[in-house]
């Protein structure tokens, strides 16, 4: 049981790390404040060494990860275009971004939570992508 929720909680943090990295993408161009943009870059940067580290733990279990829910990654398209295309500026892309955050930390809150068994490392991987991201909206809330 420790192993199968290992892998399951080591999972969510993947698929999740790939939706804020892609959300970040996608958003980064828009974005006229340089200390935001340096914000949400270094915000990147670090969810990809997370990744790395993610990774590496799930190839110990010879698991490949985990690819966003398609249908949370089509709505999120799907706001963030709409939204962008109403009103380009930077208040709004903290608000999505914001918005982004706290559905994560929620997210992995609730499989910390559902997949107790996991072992420390991996619910250590789990609360430092809390941490990250808890920390960009912090970081970007001025901009609100």
């Amino acid at each position: 049981m420790m192993e199968q929720d290992t892998v399951k909680l080591l999972r969510e943090c993947d698929a999740g790390i790939k939706m804020g990295v892609a959300s970040i993408d996608k958003v980064v161009d828009y974005v006229n404040n340089k200390e935001f943009k340096e914000s949400l870059i270094r915000c990147k940067d670090r969810h990809e060494k997370l990744r790395t580290e993610i990774e590496a733990l799930l190839a110990g279990y010879d698991d490949q990860g985990k690819e966003p829910n398609p249908m949370a990654k089509g709505m999120s398209w799907v706001k963030t275009n709409m939204k962008l295309a109403m009103d380009e500026s930077d208040h709004t892309i903290a608000s999505l971004m914001t918005d982004g955050c706290d559905m994560g930390v929620k997210s992995l809150n609730m499989y910390l939570n559902q997949y107790k068994a996991a072992d420390q490392k991996s619910k250590n991987v789990a609360k430092k992508l809390i941490d990250l991201e808890e920390k960009l909206t912090a970081d970007i809330r001025k901009f609100l």
